[in-house]
């Protein structure tokens, strides 16, 4: 069984199997399963308890009844079945490779499906969300920026949403990073069916796919605020891009709050609806972003030491083409684009991740160098 890590000696095939059974009856939520575990000592124990005792810890009869059906004990032998994959796993609350941070939570998943590298989510992690109907300013900047912070050394967190979180993956993979993605359906149920080649992009670069949710569960509407509490639980601070203020984006932020952790916000137009949301968590005490540093600033002494800061990197970014040309004389985007021969939307990407590592700055509509 792939589900590796040291706890698995001491936990029984039956006890595994007893976890799973419980983790698929309906209404049983994280507290319910603890209170359970609690009160019983095992897993195994709790579904043979009588349902009087059930009853008396105040868990509902819908919650009870099914717990020796045939349907329970035929989706926990799929699952089981599942984890025998080389690359498939389940990590317990009680595991000691579960995520440090997450396990902080009090309704922290009692069980988390990993497709991928677990070891990845002991690594430290940084949260982008934002809009599903993202603009094209929007989705570069979540890309230019997980792209630098995943070369500083965090690994880039986010829900596989269209939009901003699609994104982000994109943006931590071309930089050669490692991303993970937390779902609201079953690992089993990959949802939007657009992502399903980023999702596998996702493991085959180290990342992973994470689930609490059982295999098998189908997009359902209230599954996606729940799955949020865990990307800003996994992350030391959640960085949102863009979004109106109705955005779910809004409800990870407020968890990541509430859960102590950093919350960081890029401010745009106020004529843009998907900037509201940003402009509404800054005057409630968010870190307004406008470049990498202030993130990296925050964060300092947290990236792996593998991971090169974006500052690190500037030297081998003065021969950079475009800043040799601002060098010169400042320059128009179109006339950037006509100077070095690059299509101009490269031209405007380039342009977005030299301004991120504060290279080149943009004043009257011309782009500028910066520094010497």
């Amino acid at each position: 069984m792939s589900a590796s890590s040291s706890f698995f000696s001491a936990i029984s095939p039956a006890e595994l199997e007893a976890r799973l059974r419980l983790h698929l009856l309906p209404e049983l939520g994280p507290r319910r399963f603890r209170k359970l575990l609690s009160a019983f000592d095992s897993a195994s124990a709790a579904l043979s308890a009588p349902a009087s005792a059930w009853r008396a810890l105040g868990l509902p009869a819908a919650c009870a009844e099914p717990r020796r059906s045939a349907e329970i004990r035929e989706r926990a032998r799929a699952a089981l079945l599942w984890l025998e994959a080389a690359d498939q796993h389940v990590l317990m609350w009680d595991d000691p490779s579960y995520p440090a941070l997450l396990a902080e939570l009090a309704d922290a998943p009692p069980l988390l499906f990993v497709a991928g590298e677990p070891g990845v989510l002991e690594v430290p992690q940084l949260a982008m969300v934002g809009s599903r109907r993202a603009s094209q300013p929007g989705l570069d900047n979540a890309r230019a920026f997980a792209r630098s912070l995943a070369g500083g050394g965090f690994v880039i967190t986010s829900g596989l949403a269209l939009g901003i979180d699609g994104a982000a993956h994109q943006g931590a993979l071309d930089g050669g990073g490692k991303t993970v993605a937390v779902l609201g359906t079953g690992l089993q149920c990959l949802y939007p069916r657009r992502h399903v080649g980023l999702a596998a992009r996702i493991i085959e670069q180290g990342g992973a796919l994470v689930s609490e949710l059982p295999l098998d569960c189908p997009p359902q509407a209230s599954n996606f605020p729940r799955r949020n509490r865990i990307i800003s639980g996994l992350s030391l601070g959640v960085l949102v891009v863009e979004a109106s203020p109705s955005s779910g984006s809004l409800i990870t932020a407020r968890l990541a709050a509430e859960q102590g952790r950093e919350v960081y916000a890029i401010p745009g137009s106020i004529h843009h609806p998907g900037a509201r949301g940003c402009h509404q968590l800054i005057r409630d005490g968010a870190t307004l972003v406008e470049s990498i540093e202030h993130i990296l600033e925050a964060l300092r002494g947290w990236q792996t030491p593998g991971g090169q800061q974006a500052s690190a990197a500037q030297p081998d970014a003065e021969q950079h083409p475009l800043l040799m040309l601002l060098h010169a004389a400042p320059h128009s985007s179109e006339a950037l684009a006509r100077s070095s021969g690059w299509p101009l939307a490269q031209v405007l990407a380039a342009l977005t991740e030299l301004e991120l590592d504060g290279l080149v700055c943009c004043e009257g509509g011309r782009w500028l160098a910066r520094g010497p």
